[in-house]
């Protein structure tokens, strides 16, 4: 799942200049025409065009409502009083950017008049608008740098070719970094997360809110029973399991006994053809319950089915999350939200914590058992067959795999006494060694030394290149 994000977007001017300098309007549109070009190759745009008194505010702000626009990107085109454009967010309360994009690098000074100066002067509005939207109560951010011509408009006294420059390059990334932000946040308000079964018992941090999820994100939280999914077991077939089982060899490479644990050995064919048949009945129910992401654990009566059938959900929750349904295991509904997020950005990310410190190479090492995300792993991964999970019920088979080395951000939320906070870290992935224990880690080496990390928090639920 995921929506298309509708971007708002108006050029800001002031009306008693057409009159007074013929053409200037034209041209402002002209930049206007290329911003929603450039904003089109990110997602669906709705340009209301020229901004230049309170009422085309008024009715600007209307326009973006009836469109349920997920962002407004004011392009400050020219000088502009703040009465024109504070009417478009009030009314309208979709997150505001505004675009202080220069057309020409420098102005010629020598051949520049009035009217030329005009076309050029995008910045001198803005203090005055910040001021209004500050004291409006209004939420903005602002982009500056240059316009990114291909070729400098007819009459313009300057060169206006600066796609190439930085400040272009610069500013264009921004704008597209705001409006992948506004595809995600339109995407969790319609995305639905199951949670099946429930929390590792005792372990707080793991414990959300759920009414807090939905009222901050949006989403819809399924309560799902281990039932649910037993139901869907029963009606696999034997030709939809041998199916699924080919997808894992494809997918995985098989270990071998090469592992140093006395726990981990090479999965038997049973231990395959179950996750494969587990992995069926997973799909389906991901599929009838039309989730987008799901967070799950089970830990009961030893023996019992569920059990049994607990035992198998590695595989197949790390075959949905390359699916771009990311799975989050010990029922962290709110690392599995973050997963979501880096999912919904195109950079994957698996659910992980601090495994250890490596005081000789200055890295720490994360990782975690569970599912890993395929599109953030450095050659395929393993699968390992494990006598018992550490922690928890029972044995089966489990991943094992590193990150692709290079830059990688770490995305985690949490919940405070005062509410939802997110945490972001930046690091470099190391290619270093790891255990081989069926479980995916990673040698991540950060800025400060490790000394300096003790404020990261349990979990570091996501890894991206």
């Amino acid at each position: 799942m995921k929506k298309h994000v509708k971007i708002g977007l108006y050029s800001a001017g002031l009306q008693a200049y057409w009159p007074q300098f013929a053409g200037l309007k034209e041209r402002l549109m002209g930049y206007n025409q290329f911003i929603a070009e450039r904003l089109a190759e990110y997602g669906e745009v709705f340009n209301f065009g020229m901004v230049d008194t309170a009422f085309a505010g008024r009715s600007a702000g209307a326009y973006f409502n009836e469109k349920n626009v997920d962002i407004v990107f004011l392009h400050n085109a020219t000088y502009c009083t703040s009465s024109c454009v504070l009417p478009v967010h009030q009314i309208c309360k979709a997150p505001a950017v505004v675009l202080n994009l220069q057309p020409a690098p420098q102005m010629a000074y020598e051949t520049t008049g009035t009217g030329e100066w005009l076309a050029q002067c995008t910045g001198c509005s803005v203090p005055e608008i910040s001021n209004a939207f500050m004291r409006g109560g209004v939420s903005f951010r602002c982009v500056n740098g240059l316009l990114g011509l291909d070729a400098s408009p007819q009459g313009a006294k300057a060169d206006e070719r600066s796609s190439h420059m930085p400040s272009a390059k610069r500013a264009w990334r921004e704008i597209r970094e705001w409006v992948d932000a506004a595809g995600v946040k339109r995407c969790l308000q319609y995305a639905r997360f199951g949670f099946l079964g429930g929390n590792y018992s005792g372990m707080l941090d793991m414990y959300s809110d759920f009414a807090l999820l939905s009222s901050r994100f949006g989403i819809h939280i399924e309560l799902l029973e281990m039932c649910d999914l037993q139901e869907r077991l029963k009606a696999v077939t034997d030709e939809e399991t041998e199916k699924k089982l080919q997808t894992i060899h494809d997918f995985f490479e098989i270990s071998g006994d090469d592992s140093a644990d006395p726990i981990a050995h090479r999965p038997t064919l049973d231990q395959l053809q179950w996750a494969a048949k587990v992995a069926c009945a997973q799909e389906r129910l991901t599929r009838d319950f039309a989730l987008d992401a799901l967070s799950y654990y089970y830990h009961g009566a030893e023996g019992n089915d569920y059990e049994a059938l607990q035992s198998g959900f590695i595989v197949g929750h790390s075959l949905l999350t390359a699916e771009g349904i990311p799975c989050a295991g010990e029922g962290d509904m709110k690392t599995c939200v973050a997963m979501k997020i880096c999912d919904l950005l195109g950079r994957g990310g698996s659910f992980s914590e601090i495994v250890a410190m490596d005081y000789q190479t200055d890295t720490m090492l994360v990782g975690h058992d569970g599912p890993f995300h395929i599109s953030i792993s450095e050659g395929k991964p393993m699968l390992r067959g494990v006598e018992i999970y550490h922690g928890k019920r029972g044995g089966g088979i489990s991943v094992e795999a590193h990150v692709k080395a290079g830059d990688v951000t770490m995305l985690g939320i949490t919940q405070t006494a005062q509410g939802l906070r997110m945490i972001v870290s930046e690091g470099e992935a190391m290619n270093l060694p790891i255990l081989r224990i069926g479980n995916t880690q990673t040698h991540v080496k950060f800025p400060l030394p490790l000394e300096w990390t003790n404020g990261f928090p349990k979990r570091l639920p996501t890894i991206s290149p």
